[in-house]
């Protein structure tokens, strides 16, 4: 599955949820959403890495449906490498 049709699917899932709980709501739950993949990155097994790092996306998602904005389009600006140096790997200092 691609970064557009993810989007679409929790859009389609869970679009008028969240849209209900607004932008705030959807901010706060992808931070705590971070914060256990912190945990897991830190401590955890790799399926529990793997859960959260599923759930962060699907609520980095809902936020770009809210916002109208595509996680394609903002993926783009990484295609071309680091996007202040163009390289790959980045050169920056």
């Amino acid at each position: 599955m691609d970064i557009a049709d993810f989007q679409r699917r929790i859009g389609e899932a869970f679009g008028s949820r969240d849209a209900a709980r607004g932008r705030p709501a959807t901010v706060a739950w992808l931070a705590e959403e971070v914060g256990e993949l912190a945990q897991a990155a830190r401590k955890g097994t790799p399926e529990q890495q793997l859960h959260e790092l599923g759930d962060v996306l699907a609520w980095l998602a809902s936020l770009a449906e809210q916002l109208g904005l595509s996680l394609d389009d903002a993926a783009q600006r990484y295609a071309a490498g680091c996007p202040t140096c163009s390289y790959t790997p980045c050169a920056c200092p």
